[in-house]
């Protein structure tokens, strides 16, 4: 159960760190710098910038700007459910294009094989699974070429460049950013969608204040989560998180709403705005980390028993988490690669400091494949 929930930066947080979450206090004016610092890095207007509830609400938001309902539309085969059901909601089908196993993206290659059995497609979105960039000449000209929208999913990626040395979030007609746990920018909770083309249809997404529920359950997760790491230690973290998620205090974070009105909180918008600014001080980090291994089982339970908890796996079914996968009937024949690496995969997680992680980088190793 913790595993699942025992994410993200705050669940790293020193106490300091803790405090000014948890007190953080953010007028409206720190919404709108927020706005025209990503209007700004993406060069669009802060007019085209709409902060929104989470990240799959502005993936929605950017495909009903661009696409008719009922359209079909390319994601990679490797993924988290929230995308999908971004899809969905907006009104669409996703279809599913397999990934390259070296950057865990979809390719010029693979959006070939998957056109070819859905020709109708009307757009795509790149994900750059855990800050690996795509080839975003090649995939930006066969989008061209066959008249794709290209929505960016900047979830893993904000503040990246692709390999050409554009900025992720500037190619496509649309970007959309995720502020939940474990992303890049990470609040517990928000998003942004950000414009760059003129949409096909003109749609307001009215910024509603966000429920109290979730501020409240945003402001002290990185509290709830500090009480949890104690609990860990002793592996009595199930009679902590156990009552929490009952009572509503803890959400998984891919069971969080869509909608296309409701905003974070203006608070939220001003530790977002900070953590852009470290990043464009320091630059752009991967997410996590990523090594294949042949029995994922027996080195997770290594792992643990050497005292660490590495069973949050982006992604160990390829439409995580396995609670959806198994509802979508997702054809793992049509993405052999992502269904392979979806068996084999383990992630490094951000909430562990880097020197803690030697042991454990050597438990992998002992099975990588």
């Amino acid at each position: 159960m913790s595993s699942r929930l025992f994410l993200g930066q705050a669940s790293n947080y020193r106490a300091k760190d803790i405090v000014r979450h948890t007190f953080a206090f953010g007028s409206k004016k720190w919404s709108n710098m927020l706005r025209q610092h990503l209007a700004d890095s993406l060069g669009t207007k802060p007019e085209r910038v709409y902060l929104m509830n989470n990240g799959r609400s502005a993936l929605a938001g950017a495909l009903k700007c661009f696409i008719s309902s009922g359209s079909e539309v390319i994601i990679n085969g490797f993924t988290c459910y929230a995308v999908l059901q971004a899809v969905e909601k907006a009104g669409m089908k996703p279809v599913y294009a397999d990934i390259n196993k070296r950057t865990l993206n979809f390719d010029e290659k693979t959006l070939k094989k998957t056109l070819e059995k859905h020709p109708k497609a009307k757009a795509l979105i790149i994900q750059n699974t855990l800050g690996i960039c795509v080839d975003i000449k090649s995939i930006e000209k066969f989008a061209r070429e066959h008249h794709l929208v290209i929505i960016e999913d900047l979830a893993h990626c904000a503040g990246f460049t692709y390999p050409d040395g554009r900025r992720v979030g500037s190619v496509g007609s649309a970007s959309a950013l995720s502020f939940g746990k474990g992303k890049s920018l990470d609040a517990i909770t928000g998003g942004a969608l950000i414009i760059n083309d003129a949409p096909e249809r003109l749609l307001r997404f009215p910024a509603k204040r966000p429920k109290l529920s979730d501020t409240l359950r945003a402001r002290f997760y990185p509290l709830l989560a500090s009480i949890g790491r104690g609990f860990s230690r002793i592996r009595l973290q199930k009679y902590w998180y156990g009552p929490l998620i009952r009572m509503h205090f803890i959400e998984r974070a891919v069971d969080a709403k869509l909608s296309l009105t409701r905003r974070p909180a203006h608070w939220q918008s001003k530790l977002i705005l900070r953590q852009l600014k470290n990043i464009e001080r320091s630059g752009a980090l991967p997410i996590r980390t990523h090594r294949f291994v042949n029995d994922r089982a027996k080195v997770l339970s290594g792992l643990e028993r050497a005292g660490y908890n590495f069973r949050e796996v982006w992604y160990d079914v390829p439409i995580s988490p396995v609670r959806y996968y198994n509802r979508i009937h997702f054809d793992e024949s049509a993405c052999p690669v992502a269904t392979e690496v979806a068996k084999h995969i383990i992630n490094l997680p951000t909430y562990y400091p880097p020197e803690k992680l030697n042991r454990a980088i050597k438990i992998i190793e002992e099975d990588e494949c």
